[in-house]
């Protein structure tokens, strides 16, 4: 359950960032490189997800199965890895908040 929250707090993460890269608009730096970084990202998280859930459907005792389960676990796996990666691109790229948001957030209370 605590993984499944996770997968949902980075997709909620990804879509914040490039809601945030649309609103700054094509003149900000590597606009187009994050928008394309964070929907692949975005692409294969939900690609991730079928594919756990179909593993989570197939019984593993049945021992013909096992293969293509262990394929499909596999390939999430390597799914995971790039994802990561991924995300370590855009949040290197970083994205700045910008409008109203950027205003409240920067403002000093003191």
């Amino acid at each position: 359950m605590a993984e499944s929250m996770l997968d949902v707090a980075l997709f909620m993460s990804n879509t914040t960032r490039l809601k945030a890269v649309l609103e700054q608009g094509p003149a900000s730096h590597y606009y187009t490189a994050l928008v394309t970084l964070i929907s692949v990202s975005l692409l294969l998280q939900v690609a991730i997800g079928i594919l756990l859930v179909v593993i989570a459907r197939w019984n593993l005792n049945e021992v013909g199965k096992q293969g293509q389960v262990n394929q499909l676990n596999n390939t999430a796996t390597s799914l995971v890895a790039i994802t990561v990666v991924i995300n370590v691109f855009i949040t290197a790229f970083g994205v700045h908040k910008t409008g109203s948001l950027a205003a409240r957030t920067s403002r000093n209370p003191l």
